[in-house]
């Protein structure tokens, strides 16, 4: 009486998933999916944020630049790319696109002291 402990007669196939010539095609379908339910409604929605944000600059509110500067727009005219901040005693011209974040929008500047 003989017990067969292991199986000689049927070859070894490469199984599951991971053996599979598709592979690939599985991830990558599996990143692009990844990519259009999560990634790309984010960025449509900072997009959106951001020029909300930018349309919504007024004289006198409070705004941090790319560069970290810190001031209060002077002038905002609708329609322009440029406006204008003044930080201490100094007055600087910049694009809107430059405003990082808006930090108050009270509209009213602080006195000056002497």
């Amino acid at each position: 009486m003989t017990f067969l402990l292991f199986a000689q007669d049927a070859p070894q196939q490469p199984g599951g998933l991971f053996g599979s010539p598709m592979f690939p095609f599985f991830l990558i379908g599996l990143m692009l999916l990844f990519w259009v339910v999560v990634i790309l409604p984010m960025s449509r929605r900072q997009k959106k944020e951001q020029a909300d944000l930018l349309a919504n600059i007024k004289r006198g509110t409070k705004v941090l630049t790319n560069a970290g500067i810190v001031g209060f727009v002077v002038t905002a005219n609708d329609g322009e790319d440029e406006i204008v901040i003044r930080s201490e005693d100094t007055k600087l011209r910049i694009k809107r696109n430059v405003v990082a974040q808006v930090l108050d929008v009270s509209g009213a500047e602080p006195a000056k002291q002497a």
